[in-house]
């Protein structure tokens, strides 16, 4: 793995297509562009030193399962509690295989009794608490307040930095030795035997606690708290029961910053009727707080009201900001002394490519921040695409005092990634995928999902069509979204292609009303329809006055048989989750990188820009990236928009997307 802090080096590349599309021209590698891309990869070599071992640090070292080995007796092998196998693999609680690599400690840190050699700082984190924070450095509630005497009479606060003691590292053993004194912790809870219909949401309300602090005090329990599990929970409940009656009520986890006058907004709940349903919550609220809420207040949570922000113009804390990058940059491959061998790779390598040109808009957003007076510490480490290298990177260093993580790029490594900081809580951002991922908490999808796309476009047609006649054309493959369209536009006329697969003019024009405009609404994924079709609504008279639309631009729309200059003639219409940029049009990121690296950046590069840009200027807005997210708060930059909504119980998502028209230009009109 190689670790890389504060660069600046060039990438390549030139694209004006949206994000969505697959007229990739990254593929298309000249010599230029080659050019900068070797110098990127080579600047890699030079500051990093780049070295082939496999953990870079000596507290790691990592384990192959064996025929007959279990997760206990892997514990026992290196005398390790079996926790901390878990935290390092939150995979093995689903089971581990042969040849499984675990990620293994080589030693633990205990307490034995005797006076702290040194001190560690610690800035307390949203949603932490003297139990977790305990845990975290293995020590106990007592220790914390001994050397922290304010916390004697006075909560915590977040940002404030405690003293942790650092005591004497002993050899490790199956049991944990601690002092004397009775874990303060342990004190201060009770067990709670989870019961059939129990969840977890359930089980923190009822003990007046978050999610997280609950996980918090269950470390070893599995993240679905399968029925019969024993939790640690505090001594007071705050209501009777961990259920509630499903058919008409649902839970509501508490954001940063939300009080009673916002959910009223929200949810349409008054402050009384809130409290009414959840007593405990007259004292106030706080982020966290699990609540009880009708179901049809839970069903409406989108308000629907979008406000554009600048950022910029918001920005109030410049203190450092340490941001870590994980992209898959395949050092190893690289030849130090092979220009010829690192050309060949990268030209071969699309992978390659799309690490090393995100990265250089990565580096751009940094200099913005910098220009802005943000002081930023910038780390960026090799995941070689790997799940287990990625585990490694995240034992082997310093991550929980990171603002924030852009990366992996894959969603199997991003959910690794999450699920391992999520204890920390350290905000993860997916930047490049909109497959479906388990959002943790901690976990921020970057790119809106197609099934956002496809419902947005229905509603925009719904709402826009007014008196004109639709007509729908869709194959076989795409009844789930005819029987959408259809519902949302019952008067819509359909019609499908013939048994061989296409459609003739007479076809279409027995559906056409020549009295008023057509919108013509096409769904398919088969690139032969699709250009059949294209070119009999590009050849019929004008006086028809046809727009064409879709809900979904997939890559058959690159098909090589389908001209731009026909979609430009129909109007066409479709969702995206980015806009194009204009390369006449005077930008301040467009001028610094093309005179930086002597080409305009690529649709990575710009996304590289803009997902890095919004994380560092939303830290810089509130001190961290929780309290700078508001649903009907939006941001925009060169390509990309933002507008995260937390999912209940789960991570955040984007609901921020355009819908594109193609102009007689050739180039892309945002209608939405």
């Amino acid at each position: 793995m190689t670790s890389v802090q504060n660069h600046r080096l060039p990438s390549s590349g030139n694209k004006n297509q949206p994000i969505g599309t697959n007229k990739d021209c990254i593929n298309r590698i000249n010599k230029s562009n080659v050019k900068h891309l070797l110098i990127l990869a080579s600047l890699f070599f030079i500051v990093t030193g780049f070295s082939s071992e496999g953990l870079a640090q000596d507290r790691y070292r990592s384990h192959q399962v064996l025929a007959g080995e279990t997760v206990y007796s892997i514990a026992q092998k290196y005398k390790i509690p079996e926790a901390e196998i878990y935290r390092l693999n939150p995979d093995a609680r689903k089971g581990i295989g042969l040849g499984s690599i675990l990620i293994i400690p080589s030693e633990m840190i205990i307490q034995s009794g005797s006076e702290p050699v040194d001190f560690k700082r610690h800035k307390v984190r949203r949603k932490e608490t003297l139990f977790s924070i305990s845990q975290k450095y293995n020590i106990t509630v007592d220790d914390i307040k001994k050397y922290n005497k304010h916390l004697y009479s006075k909560g915590l606060k977040k940002g404030e930095k405690l003293q942790i003691p650092i005591f004497p590292k002993v050899e490790s053993t199956a049991t944990v030795v601690t002092n004397n004194e009775t874990n303060n912790a342990k004190a201060e809870s009770q067990t709670h035997i989870i019961q059939a219909k129990e969840t977890k949401y359930g089980i923190a309300r009822k003990y007046g606690i978050t999610i997280a602090e609950l996980e918090a005090m269950n470390p070893d329990v599995p993240a679905n708290f399968p029925i019969g599990s024993i939790l640690n929970v505090p001594n007071n409940s705050v209501t009777e029961s961990a259920t509630i009656e499903e058919s008409t009520f649902d839970f509501y986890e508490v954001q940063p910053k939300e009080g009673f006058f916002r959910l009223k907004v929200k949810l349409g709940l008054t402050e009384e009727e809130i409290v009414a349903l959840n007593p405990y919550a007259k004292d106030g609220l706080k982020a966290g707080m699990i609540l009880k809420i009708p179901k049809e207040s839970a069903t409406g949570l989108d308000t629907g009201r979008v406000n554009k922000i600048n950022l910029e113009e918001r920005i109030n804390d410049r203190s450092r900001k340490r941001v870590a990058v994980l992209l898959p940059f395949q050092l190893r491959k690289m030849d130090r002394d092979s220009l010829e061998l690192n050309e060949d790779l990268i030209k071969d390598n699309r992978t390659l490519r799309i690490a090393l040109d995100f990265y250089s808009g990565v580096l751009m957003a940094a200099e913005f921040a910098k220009d802005k007076g943000i002081s930023l510490e910038l780390n960026a480490f090799d995941t070689e695409g790997s799940s287990n290298t990625t585990a490694g990177i995240l034992a082997g260093n310093n991550f929980e005092s990171m603002d924030a993580v852009i990366g992996p790029l894959l969603s199997k490594n991003v959910e690794r990634a999450a699920g391992i900081l999520k204890s920390d809580n350290v905000p993860v951002f997916s930047p490049l995928s909109n497959r479906n991922i388990k959002l943790t908490s901690n976990l921020f999808q970057t790119l809106p999902k197609d099934e956002l796309l496809e419902t947005s476009m229905i509603d925009y047609l719904k709402e826009n069509a007014g008196d004109r006649s639709v007509l729908l054309i869709s194959d076989n493959t795409k009844a789930r979204q005819k029987a959408a369209i259809m519902a949302a536009l019952p008067a819509a006329k359909t019609l499908s292609p013939r048994e061989k697969g296409f459609l003739y003019v007479v076809d279409i024009e027995q559906k056409i009303d020549k009295t008023r405009e057509n919108w013509v609404i096409l769904e398919s994924d088969d690139p032969v329809i699709i250009s059949n079709v294209v070119g009999l609504l590009n050849g019929m008279p004008a006086t028809y006055g046809i727009r064409l639309f879709t809900t979904d631009k997939n890559d058959s729309y690159d098909y090589h048989d389908i001209s731009n200059v026909h979609l430009a003639n129909l109007q066409f219409t479709f969702p995206s989750i980015s806009k194009s940029y204009d390369y006449n049009e005077k930008n301040a990121f467009l001028t610094s990188y093309k005179n930086k690296f002597g080409v305009l950046p690529n649709r990575f590069a710009v996304r590289g820009f803009d997902v890095t840009y919004d994380v560092i200027l939303r830290l810089a807005s509130e001190g961290n990236v929780y309290d700078a997210i508001d649903s009907d708060l939006e941001t925009e930059y060169i390509e990309n928009k933002f507008r995260y909504q937390k999912k209940m119980f789960s991570g955040y998502s984007n609901q921020a997307f355009y819908i594109l028209k193609y102009n007689e230009d050739l180039r892309f009109e945002v209608v939405k």
